[in-house]
């Protein structure tokens, strides 16, 4: 088999229906939109969640509560495996982290997970860091320091 007897399945391609091309197409004139009304004009039909006028959905269903996830914090996440490219004894912070590449931007904060195995002694400067984390920095030599 070689790449032009490649053919696509028996029924995959369907011919695109060419509306406005005269009487004998069987779309021709209204060109399948019926005659008048809002979904025959130009720019017609109604939007998302719109219910005809009717009090739609959302705005009948009550709003109670308190959702904390406007105030959430999203921290850029970095695993222990991740700062291995860094030379022993070095010092890494949030900015570093930037520099190398490993996050595009701070956030709220950095946060260091336990994903891997960390070879070298770093001290490592984050806003967060998790048990594991903590564990294999440390083992490893090194050290963390919470940013406040």
């Amino acid at each position: 088999m070689k790449l032009h007897d490649l053919k696509p399945a028996e029924g995959a391609k369907k011919k695109r229906s060419r509306v406005g091309r005269g009487i004998g197409s069987g779309k021709g004139k209204t060109c399948g939109r019926g005659t008048k009304g809002q979904n025959a004009r130009s720019g017609g039909g109604v939007r998302l969640g719109f219910e005809g006028g009717q009090t739609p959905y959302f705005k009948r269903f009550p709003k109670r509560g308190f959702n904390n996830n406007r105030f959430k914090k999203e921290y850029a996440e970095v695993n222990v495996k991740s700062l291995n490219r860094f030379e022993e004894d070095s010092e890494v912070t949030p900015e570093v982290l930037v520099e190398a590449g490993l996050i595009k931007q701070v956030k709220d904060g950095v946060k260091i997970l336990g994903y891997g195995e960390l070879e070298v002694a770093l001290t490592v400067k984050a806003d967060g860091f998790t048990k594991s984390a903590v564990q294999k920095i440390e083992a490893a030599g090194g050290k963390i320091e919470v940013n406040e």
